[in-house]
C-alpha cells in the first residue's frame, strides 16, 4: 500500500526527573512502515537535558552509549543477560501490539481524504500555453507524493510543486503545477500517493467546461435572447402605431 514509503513513530516519555532545573528523562518509540515485525524498530533512549546519553535499539540488539557516562552504563547493562532479553522482547510485546492497533484504528482505513481538485489556470509567460494545477487538501501525515501522467507516462519536466502547507488543524495541503502544450485526444492525470490511501488516487483532467461555467453561459444567452425578443416586439409595436396615424397638411 501507499504507506510503504512512509515511516511512523510511536513516542512515549516514560519517566521524568528534575532537580534544580536539570531534566533527566527516558523515551520509548517504535519506528515502522508496516505491521510486519521485521519492518518495526524498538528504540529506548536516555537523555540529560537535550543530550542523548544512551540508547537501546532492537536493530542493534544491545545498548550503545554516546557520552562517557553513557558508554559506562551501556557496558554495565550489556553484561546483564536478563535485562538484554527483556529489552529484545519489547519489539514484539510492546511495538507490534501498538502498531497493529494503529493500522486497524487509523492508518488502514480508507476515507474521503485526501481531497483532490484539478483545474486549469493562466500560465506565466513561458514556452507553454496551458497550465494545470492539482490541489490536494486535508491529508495527514505530512509526507505525500503528487505526480502527473500524460497518456499513461509519468511527466518529469515542466512540473513544479509547493511544499506541504499546514492548515493549523493537523491537516496539510499541497499544489502541483504542470505546464504543457495541449494535444488532441491526450489524457492527463494527477496521481496522489499517501498513507491514508489503499492505492494511488488518480484524477483525470476533463477539458470540457465545468457545469457551473455552462450554467453561467446558459443564463447569459437566455438574457440576451429575451432582450432581443423584447426589442423586436417594441419595434413591431412602433411600426404599427406609425401606420395608423393620419397626416394633416399644414397651411
Amino acid at each position: 500500500m501507499a504507506s510503504s514509503f512512509l515511516s511512523f513513530s510511536l513516542l512515549f516519555i516514560i519517566s521524568l526527573y528534575t532537580a534544580d532545573g536539570f531534566l533527566n528523562y527516558m523515551t520509548t518509540r517504535c519506528d515502522f512502515n508496516s505491521t510486519d515485525l521485521k519492518n518495526i524498530e524498538y528504540i529506548r533512549s536516555y537523555y540529560y537535558n537535550k543530550l542523548e546519553l544512551l540508547r537501546f535499539s532492537s536493530s542493534v540488539g544491545e545498548y550503545v552509549g554516546y557520552t562517557e557516562l553513557g558508554v559506562k552504563n551501556a557496558e554495565r547493562f550489556n553484561k546483564d543477560p536478563s535485562k538484554l532479553a527483556q529489552m529484545r522482547g519489547e519489539k514484539e510485546r510492546y511495538c507490534l501490539t501498538n502498531v497493529n492497533a494503529d493500522y486497524q484504528g487509523a492508518l488502514d482505513k480508507s476515507g474521503e481524504f485526501p481531497y483532490v481538485r484539478l483545474h486549469s489556470v493562466a500560465p506565466p509567460a513561458g514556452k507553454h500555453p496551458s497550465m494545470l494545477v492539482c490541489s490536494v487538501y486535508d491529508f495527514f501525515p505530512k509526507h505525500i507524493r503528487v505526480s502527473w501522467l500524460r497518456d499513461g507516462q509519468e511527466v518529469t519536466s515542466d512540473v513544479t510543486s509547493t511544499d506541504e502547507l499546514a492548515d493549523a488543524d493537523w491537516f496539510y495541503q499541497i499544489h502541483s503545477h504542470l505546464e504543457y502544450t495541449p494535444r488532441s485526444g491526450e489524457k492527463i492525470s494527477c496521481v496522489v500517493e499517501h498513507a491514508s490511501l489503499r492505492e494511488p488516487l488518480v484524477t483525470d483532467w476533463d477539458p470540457s467546461m465545468p457545469e457551473s461555467e455552462r450554467n453561467k453561459i446558459a443564463i447569459g444567452a437566455s438574457g440576451l435572447i429575451l432582450g432581443l425578443i423584447l426589442s423586436l416586439a417594441g419595434f413591431i409595436y412602433y411600426k404599427r402605431k406609425a401606420r395608423g396615424r393620419i397626416l394633416v397638411p399644414s397651411n
